[in-house]
């Protein structure tokens, strides 16, 4: 959370994805914008470099929230609140991220429901989403720590010296949909995965590595890509009150694709 150019470049493909769903390349010009989670602010001050009208970071670790108020509260108001009680009006937000959020709270549920209340009709929801099928564990570096049950994964995270207690809690795609059913979904991570650089990939796929990695997927059949989705590490949703659709071109799309979950 505290490493910026990572946190930048996330910030990247976010902008490109939501730019792409608005049909505005990569502009959020007169949108009214809010971070849930913004810790250190990085992501929010990227979102109000791209045109936001207000940009708002929410998040309840008041240090980092006075942190990042110091660097970057000239363009960004940084709000100390929890997910499930936000201080906005009902439908008031153009533009909402929440980004790899959810499986650190206690009530999901009640976060993307209070969510769906601040959302404007016609507005748009960004959801970074970690799978609890993908292989390694994210926070922790551990193959397979996010597939055991809570009893299994403390000691699994202990006998690697490199926490106490395992307190994320990630849903499969099927726990995902039922916590965003109230809402028409678009899903990105496809498109995302097979054009990269339509999409900031350089996020996804850093260095040389990264450069590797992107050849890799431009040259995998796009059916072996479908059939890797269920376990991909993040799921990449739009998603909206309105069930409008996407504004930009055409995407590749796996073959019988779901666009709307």
């Amino acid at each position: 959370m505290l490493d910026e150019d990572k946190r930048r470049r996330k910030a990247a493909k976010i902008i490109a994805v939501l730019g792409h769903f608005l049909g505005t390349g990569r502009s959020l010009d007169g949108l009214t914008v809010a971070d849930i989670g913004c810790s250190a602010g990085f992501i929010a001050d990227e979102l109000a470099a791209a045109g936001a009208r207000h940009t708002f970071g929410v998040d309840i670790d008041v240090p980092g929230l006075r942190k990042a108020a110091e660097r970057f509260g000239g363009r960004v108001t940084f709000v100390c609140a929890d997910g499930t009680a936000l201080p906005f009006p009902d439908g008031s937000v153009d533009v909402l991220v929440f980004n790899h959020i959810y499986e650190h709270v206690v009530d999901p549920d009640a976060i993307m429901a209070e969510l769906h209340r601040v959302l404007a009709d016609d507005g748009v929801l960004y959801l970074g989403l970690g799978n609890r099928l993908g292989v390694m564990e994210p926070h922790y570096k551990l193959p397979f720590l996010s597939y055991l049950p809570p009893a299994l994964a403390d000691r699994y995270v202990r006998l690697s010296g490199r926490a106490d207690h395992y307190y994320e809690r990630y849903r499969t795609r099927k726990g995902l949909r039922r916590m965003v059913r109230g809402f028409h979904v678009h899903d990105y991570t496809f498109p995302v995965l097979a054009t990269p650089e339509r999409f900031a990939g350089g996020e996804l796929f850093p260095g040389p590595a990264g450069r590797l990695a992107r050849a890799v997927l431009g040259a995998t059949p796009r059916p072996v890509l479908r059939a890797l989705l269920p376990v991909v590490p993040t799921y990449l949703w739009v998603a909206t009150k309105s069930g409008r659709g996407p504004g930009g071109p055409v995407l590749p799309q796996p073959p019988d694709p779901v666009r709307s979950l």
